[in-house]
């Protein structure tokens, strides 16, 4: 495989309330070994790590009449889980909605850092990683997801299927893990 162009790395709502929490699931506690050596293997070979965090506003943001309150601002729910702490060198941006695009300093901190391929981990396939993906290819970011990397699980192997269909149409490349070196 090619080394990549200049990539980050995208962690998606890899957060205490998504993992174990109000909204927590199984799967998401599964790829956590498997994504911190991901994070570590950025860090080494220089590409930078990017958090992109539900950080709600109580009783406002629209996602919290669909799933409920989760990931409440300020709250340790909303905080990444300690497996895959943010280091001092990553970057933390938080989001209000699906996609870590919308409405948020996202796109600016790549540029600025000079980024043209954006590698997405962290939860969920159908909703947040399904929405940023998107986002990142309407921006002309060159995107990848790894088959043999950290998984996007969903909530059930249904909403899982139906996000992978979905990953499939605007994915450019599946990634393994010898592209970050």
């Amino acid at each position: 495989m090619e080394k990549l162009n200049h990539p980050a790395i995208l962690v998606v709502d890899m957060l205490n309330d998504f993992v174990t929490g109000s909204i927590g699931c199984d799967r998401a506690v599964e790829i956590l070994p498997a994504t911190a050596r991901l994070l570590d293997a950025a860090r080494a070979a220089g590409v930078p790590v990017i958090y992109c965090n539900d950080s709600h506003l109580p009783g406002i943001d629209r996602e919290l009449q669909i799933w409920g309150d989760h990931a409440i601002k300020g709250t340790p729910g909303a905080e990444v889980v300690p497996e895959l702490a943010p280091q001092p060198q990553d970057y933390v941006v938080p989001k209000r909605r699906y996609s870590g695009f919308f409405q948020t300093d996202l796109d600016i901190l790549l540029k600025e850092l000079g980024v043209k391929t954006v590698v997405i981990t962290g939860l969920h396939t159908h909703m947040c990683c399904r929405h940023t993906s998107a986002d990142a290819y309407c921006l002309g970011d060159q995107l990848f997801h790894g088959r043999g990397l950290p998984g996007w699980p969903g909530l059930s192997e249904d909403l899982l299927r139906r996000g992978c269909v979905q990953q499939r149409r605007i994915d450019r490349h599946v990634l393994n893990d010898q592209a970050l070196n």
